[in-house]
């Protein structure tokens, strides 16, 4: 879990242990990302602290990476490096498609999930659903980069269970994309991570050719085995079509991974991502482009042998886990 505390930090010589420079005081945020490993950086301020119905919220402004908003102890993005996860988690299924037109986001309260595909110039609705309605007004308070998001017209934001959402309505979407909060024990969101969500709910709204695309935990060379492995293999009994991919978000420590699927095969060349990116995208990405996605989806040898082996099904009664606790049982 996530802690602030104003603390001395001293400065050790690698060699052999003493002081030097002398102690400093500073503030400092820390995540416990597991049992002996833990990830901290200074802060220049704690701009708010709180808890909603469901979640620990924080918006600290850091000196490495900016404001960054913090979720049950977890860090969700920073400003310096937040471009890197939504525009991987955006693009390439909107560009894998022949023309995204209407899409539903699981998730995505902050903001920035809309405000990337709302740059695309196809898209005529976009259905945002988050269970947060503190969260989601927080972050329209206090994260300027997304407010023209929240006001664009093609937003239609919906406070409720995406699962109770996507049951509830009748309309099909050409892109379903889940940006939703790690499968943490205890969290809000791990039971939409379950097969029989994908199966059952997820893929019946999709439009013939749809997409569906998940934010998929960590996918280092040693974390990868947490979550990310059994979302590719839970897809996999799903759709036809499942393609991992991932990237270095340095506010993360780590690889991070996504996941797109469906029954239409992903036949974009490299150069025609790039000619879909110049006439479908206002404006310009800053991370990726059809050879930062070829790079992407080309995992490691590691992470390859590990995806191909796994034979776990992601279930309510057999979930997994990335390391930490929400604080509510409550989905």
């Amino acid at each position: 879990m996530g802690e602030i505390s104003a603390a001395l930090s001293n400065v050790l010589n690698n060699e052999n242990g003493h002081v030097v420079g002398g102690p400093r005081k500073s503030c400092w945020y820390e995540e416990e990302i597991d049992n002996d490993l833990r990830w901290c950086f200074a802060l220049n301020s704690i701009l708010h602290t709180g808890a909603t119905q469901y979640q620990d919220i924080q918006l600290l402004d850091t000196k490495p990476f900016g404001k960054a908003l913090v979720i049950d102890g977890k860090l969700q993005s920073a400003e310096i490096d937040e471009f890197i996860y939504h525009e991987c988690l955006v693009h390439p299924p909107l560009l894998h498609h022949s023309n995204p037109r209407s899409i539903f986001i699981m998730g995505g309260g902050e903001g920035s999930t809309a405000r990337e595909l709302l740059r695309h110039k196809t898209v005529d609705k976009v259905v945002m659903c988050d269970i947060d309605e503190e969260v989601v007004e927080f972050c329209k308070s206090y994260l300027e980069v997304n407010k023209e998001a929240f006001s664009d017209p093609r937003l239609d934001l919906i406070i409720n269970d995406a699962r109770a959402e996507l049951e509830r309505r009748e309309e099909h979407y050409d892109i379903i994309v889940g940006d939703l909060a790690d499968p943490i024990e205890g969290g809000p969101c791990y039971q939409l991570y379950t097969k029989s969500f994908y199966e059952f709910i997820v893929k019946p709204r999709l439009n013939q050719g749809g997409i569906f695309v998940t934010q998929a935990g960590p996918a280092g060379i040693f974390s990868h085995t947490e979550v990310f492995s059994c979302i590719f293999n839970t897809l996999k009994q799903v759709f036809k079509y499942v393609v991992p991919y991932s990237a270095h978000i340095p506010s993360y420590a780590d690889t991070w991974g996504w996941v797109m699927a469906s029954d239409t095969p992903f036949v974009v060349s490299v150069d025609e991502l790039d000619q879909r990116i110049k006439q479908r995208i206002n404006g310009e990405n800053r991370y990726l482009d059809g050879k930062t996605f070829t790079s992407a989806s080309t995992l490691s040898k590691v992470v390859r042998n590990s995806l191909n082996n796994e034979t776990h099904v992601y279930s309510e009664g057999n979930a997994r886990f990335i390391y930490g606790h929400g604080r509510h049982n409550q989905a």
